[in-house]
């Protein structure tokens, strides 16, 4: 027996017919939009539906999406009117969906309603875990720690080059009414958008690489729709500017809503132009204190040059009787040292003979025992004189031979023929060498 076999149209007709058993009324499902898209001919909206695993963030679940022109129409702007979020891929929503299989084009849901409640309820449990984790890491009020300079001039300032808040922040920093000068340095960045993240990191990084030439950071964006600021209710953005290590100034065009970058930041300002008019203020500050300290300056100057004065007048005042009392102590010192100085002089004149005495007995005994010494010496070099002459010698029975009157010490020096005389003590005798 041949098994069964269907076609496909076959198998996908049973299988639409047993979805259709399986879900005969539409139900509501939570799922993460993707790839949303809009056919601009038709006006339908296509996109895929995404579920991620919470751990690892891989995709375990995917199926196709669709919202027909009609429907998308009313629930686009009541979904961004709600929320103040575009409708766009990345969100997590509550829609209500038609389940259906169509033997040609396959799975599909179709999404007949929406609840915004849910979608703002996500977004603010991720706003909520993005500050508890900034909290449990510590950094989450770092940057709040800092102190705020003293005077902020060299500012830098994050936005994009065209945007309107811009030429304002620049306007009302350089148009103050108080002519105070500051020195803003641009670092482009793409604030809003999905790049909104990376590029205001990578300007931070920018500032952060040569961070001495900067006082304060500026991150600044003209207005926009509410929805624009998801961007920075981002962990990776908030983390950057919690631990950067100059004050962060946000003015991101907002009243109503706090982003996180603005909860982590050192100081918040509502616009642009609030921003400036804070480093003018901050400018206003500086200068108030400055002519403050002059003005205590100058009133402890005073009050130094006052007790000065007072004390030099004091002391004017006990200069003549300070000067009376030391010429009397003077006046009774020298009297004192003349009633001293005939008894100094006879004692000193009499010190003065002993010690002259007593050089002169030294003198002499110095003197004597100094000529005993060089007696002795000339009498033992006499006697040395004497007994080394020739004469000495000649006496003691020795004879010195000479040789043409000169005397000869060794035999090499006599030669045969050579006539010699020899002298003794008492005479000389001539002779010839044989």
């Amino acid at each position: 027996m041949e098994p069964q076999a269907y076609s496909l149209l076959e198998l996908n007709g049973l299988v639409k017919n047993a979805v259709r058993n399986a879900f005969p009324e539409t139900c509501w499902l939570r799922a993460e939009m993707s790839d949303v898209r809009v056919n601009l001919t038709s006006g339908h909206c296509y996109l895929e539906f995404i579920e991620k695993h919470l751990q690892s963030g891989q995709t375990v679940a995917k199926a196709r999406g669709s919202i027909w022109a009609k429907v998308y129409r009313m629930l686009k702007p009541y979904f961004e009117g709600e929320t103040g979020q575009l409708f766009t891929s990345g969100l997590k929503v509550l829609v209500k969906v038609a389940v259906d299989f169509h033997e040609l084009y396959g799975f599909n849901l179709t999404v007949l309603d929406i609840d915004p409640a849910y979608t703002i309820g996500d977004m603010a449990r991720r706003r909520t875990e993005i500050i508890r984790q900034l909290q449990e890491e510590g950094v989450y009020t770092l940057n709040k720690e800092l102190d705020f300079p003293a005077l902020p001039q060299r500012i830098a300032v994050i936005t994009s080059p065209t945007a309107a808040g811009y030429e304002d922040f620049l306007n009302q920093l350089h148009h103050n009414n108080r002519g105070y000068r500051f020195y803003p340095k641009l670092f482009p960045a793409v604030m809003q958008g999905e790049k909104t993240e990376e590029s205001v990191i990578a300007a931070l990084e920018r500032i952060y690489a040569h961070s001495e030439h900067f006082d304060v950071v500026a991150i600044i964006r003209g207005g926009g729709s509410t929805s624009d600021l998801n961007s920075f209710d981002s962990y990776a953005l908030a983390c950057h500017c919690a631990q950067f290590p100059l004050p962060i100034i946000t003015g991101i065009g907002h009243e109503r809503d706090d982003t996180v970058i603005d909860l982590v930041a050192h100081t918040r300002a509502k616009t642009p132009t609030a921003v400036a008019q804070l480093l003018v203020s901050a400018a206003e500050e500086a200068e108030s204190n400055v002519a403050a300290l002059q003005q205590q300056c100058a009133a402890l100057t005073r009050q130094w040059l006052r007790a000065e004065e007072t004390a030099l007048r004091t002391a004017i005042l006990k200069i003549p009787p300070l000067a009376l009392h030391l010429l009397e102590r003077h006046r009774n010192t020298l009297r004192f040292t003349a009633h001293r100085l005939p008894v100094l002089a006879t004692n000193g004149l009499e010190r003065k003979g002993n010690e002259l005495k007593n050089l002169r007995d030294d003198l002499k005994n110095g003197t004597e025992t100094l000529l005993k010494q060089k007696k002795n010496a000339l009498e033992l070099a006499g006697q040395f004189v004497r007994l080394a002459s020739p004469e000495y010698i000649l006496r003691q029975g020795y004879t010195l031979t000479l040789k043409n009157g000169r005397i000869v010490k060794q035999v090499s020096e006599i030669s045969t023929g050579d006539e010699l005389t020899t002298r003794f003590a008492d005479g000389e005798t001539r002779s010839r060498a044989l």
